[in-house]
């Protein structure tokens, strides 16, 4: 029997591809695809299948057509097996031929490879080994996010390395480790260039940054940024920064793509993505630039000012100070923010009182939200302060 496999082109779907190379070896065939370039596969493969064709789809999920399709041809005795971890892709749970899951028993979220790791086992196909453990589990953390919150920096590496080197280098370097009974591990000339790559990264993310638009878009404040790399660590970056933002919309116009990542519980961006044709997890999603969505985060967006940074390397114009923080707009007005007492904050504009808050963080997040301020420098906090005594 020859298993096809059909995933998807990021570090997830590669594992999967991996795993099946490693439990089927010279029968299976491959095939890496991108989101909006699955169904032609499938389609060909219904159409060119011979009797003793197996289809494995993960990472990824059909339309409504293939989804037909994939159901006629498993009721007259084709092989299909669909692996997922999209909370968009649920519903295929419905068929027997389908599984998806989004998070385990334990509370550890799904990736697509640790859910085929779990199959193939399952089939006695793939033996579990402490390396195979170790590099799925950097895979997950890296695709769910769980490994910023563990702080499992090889996770985040792993990712760098997959898009340093082409698919085909990446898959021959991990098969090769990963056949070995031996600890996963990076070699010595890996961990140089990762050094190179962070170094690489975190100038680009500083680039980014002074980019970034602030826009109103359907009840969302929102930040848009075009970048064409390092999205992930773009939208982390970005998000932990200005959190009063709802989400960041991280956009491609060469690729057609928009990716939307947040940092915060309350906001599903797999629910924005699913209004533009796209989907994903709560904290990560992508989707194609739509007509609706080119109007609203490029058209919409482009007339606007970048969201300027607050001064970084403040002695006295502080966050939470008790004589005040300073903040300026485009517009040269100063706002302050300041305690009245142990559990009220005031916030001013110019002479006048906005508003008082609990805490200095609802304040500052009205302050951003509406008025797109940052935290002045101290030289001019003190020709402030000078002015008004």
């Amino acid at each position: 029997m020859t298993y096809h496999l059909y995933s998807h082109n990021d570090l997830d779907g590669v594992s999967c591809g991996i795993l099946a190379k490693l439990a089927y070896g010279e029968s299976a065939e491959v095939r890496y695809n991108s989101v909006q370039g699955l169904d032609f596969q499938v389609e060909r493969f219904l159409e060119q299948k011979k009797p003793d064709d197996a289809l494995i789809i993960t990472d990824l999920s059909v339309h409504t057509e293939n989804e037909i399709r994939l159901e006629e041809f498993f009721k007259k005795g084709g092989y299909i097996q669909l692996l997922d971890h999209h909370k968009t892709a649920l519903h295929f749970n419905d068929y027997k031929w389908a599984t998806v899951k989004v998070e385990y028993e334990d509370g550890r979220l799904a990736s697509a490879s640790s859910i085929l790791y779990d199959y193939l086992q399952e089939k006695n196909v793939l033996k579990r080994t402490e390396a195979l453990d170790l590099f799925i589990d950097l895979v997950r953390q890296w695709d769910t996010w769980e490994w910023d919150k563990n702080q499992t920096i090889n996770a985040k590496r792993l990712n760098d390395l997959f898009y340093m080197l082409s698919i085909e280098e990446f898959e021959e370097r991990m098969m090769e480790r990963l056949q070995k009974d031996e600890p996963f591990s990076f070699d010595n000339f890996e961990e140089k260039i990762l050094d190179m790559e962070d170094s690489k990264i975190e100038r680009y993310i500083h680039r980014k940054r002074r980019e970034l638009i602030q826009i109103d878009i359907d009840n969302h404040c929102v930040g848009v940024v075009h970048a064409e790399s390092y999205h992930s660590e773009l939208g982390n970056v970005i998000g932990k920064d200005t959190p009063h933002l709802d989400y960041i919309a991280i956009l491609n116009v060469g690729g057609r793509k928009i990716s939307y990542r947040t940092i915060h519980d309350h906001i599903d961006v797999s629910e924005i993505a699913k209004q533009y044709g796209g989907g994903g997890h709560a904290k990560a999603a992508g989707s194609a630039i739509t007509e609706e969505a080119f109007k609203l985060f490029i058209i919409n967006a482009f007339p606007l000012v970048p969201l300027r940074i607050d001064a970084p390397r403040n002695q006295k114009n502080l966050k939470k100070a008790n004589g005040g923080s300073l903040y300026t707009d485009h517009g040269d007005h100063y706002y302050l923010i300041y305690p009245e007492a142990t559990d009220r904050w005031i916030l001013k504009k110019d002479k006048e009182t906005i508003n008082s808050y609990q805490t200095f963080e609802e304040a500052e997040r009205h302050l951003k939200r509406t008025f797109q301020a940052w935290l002045v420098r101290d030289d001019v906090y003190e020709k402030y302060i000078k002015q008004k005594a």
